[in-house]
């Protein structure tokens, strides 16, 4: 499935993608700070989108114009998200290449996956966090619509290997959007 906005495209990775994956996780302004590790090579992107990426309801976000990955947003569903979930509930995740930051293009692609979520999908909640120190991503959530909904502190975050405060927030289908 693809989904569109008025500058992007939501596509689902392929293994060709993974060049254009590394160019932008091998920095480590990006990576560590949404909570997985910098991208050691081409090879180690490829298994990347094999193993993650390659997941149900997650897309590169690509401008429609090349679609070439920038970016990844995607839908953890149910037990598939790092939270405790109903199958009616979803966590959203995303992250995009810093030579394209403060564009409003993550909000962009934010708000038509929550428009997906709830239209097409059907479910109830939407869910989404951040890390202390990531104020773009809580920028982002707050732009969309989600609301502060808890703190979970000293968590220990296995992607990393380190010690995290996390901030979760939330929406529900029956708050505009």
């Amino acid at each position: 499935m693809e989904l569109y906005t008025k500058r992007l495209l939501l596509r689902p990775w392929d293994q060709s993608d993974a060049v254009d994956l590394y160019l932008y996780a091998k920095n480590p302004a990006v990576g560590p700070v949404a909570g997985w590790p910098v991208h050691t090579s081409v090879e180690n992107s490829r298994e990347i989108i094999k193993t993650i990426l390659s997941a149900h309801e997650t897309y590169a976000v690509c401008f429609k114009t090349d679609r070439k990955p920038i970016g990844s947003i995607g839908l953890m569903i149910g037990k598939n998200s790092n939270l405790d979930l109903s199958e009616q509930e979803a966590e959203i995740g995303y992250w995009l290449g810093e030579p394209f930051w403060g564009q409003g293009l993550i909000p962009e692609a934010c708000l038509e996956l929550i428009r997906h979520a709830f239209e097409d999908l059907k479910l109830e909640r939407l869910w989404c966090g951040y890390f202390d120190g990531n104020e773009k991503s809580k920028r982002v959530q707050e732009k969309c619509g989600f609301v502060y909904h808890h703190t979970n502190k000293d968590v220990l975050w296995k992607q990393t290997n380190d010690i995290r405060t996390e901030h979760i927030t939330c929406l529900q289908r029956n708050l505009p959007i």
